[in-house]
């Protein structure tokens, strides 16, 4: 099992990894050995996650989710093939555990009463600033 926060987790099971040739850094290297890796989570089948978490994974997924409920990462930051995976993994926690975590209800308040008095004086303040620049008729 995978810990994502301490109350969740999801089996190992329904991860897999495949190793294709990488684009990234490694010079001759990359051209002969498979080390990008490109991991793939069911998420259709993560009977351990929330609704709320699943809704919120889709979200956060985009692209990067299936039709068929796959969510694909992939990963060719480094030359070796453990890093790779390891990076891969990890970018998987975050984007469970952002969609673990719930956001915030906004309670919508009211101005308080002394800011709708300051936000009138300044209205009148600026209003008088702008009369001093009229221009007065001559009295001759």
């Amino acid at each position: 099992m995978l810990r994502i926060t301490p109350t969740l987790e999801i089996d190992e099971a329904l991860i897999s990894e495949s190793f294709v040739r990488a684009s990234g850094p490694g010079g001759q290297n990359v051209n002969k050995v498979a080390t990008a890796v490109e991991l793939r989570f069911d998420v259709g089948r993560a009977t351990t996650l929330p609704q709320a978490v699943l809704a919120r994974l889709a979200r956060l997924a985009g692209r990067r989710l299936s039709a068929d409920g796959i969510l694909v990462i992939s990963s060719d930051r480094f030359r070796s093939q453990a890093r790779n995976r390891e990076d891969a993994r990890e970018k998987l926690l975050e984007l469970l555990r952002a969609a673990a975590h719930s956001p915030r209800v906004r309670k919508p308040t009211r101005p308080t009463y002394g800011s709708k008095q300051r936000r009138l004086e300044g209205k009148a303040r600026r209003s008088g600033l702008k009369a001093q620049r009229r221009t007065r008729p001559s009295l001759d």
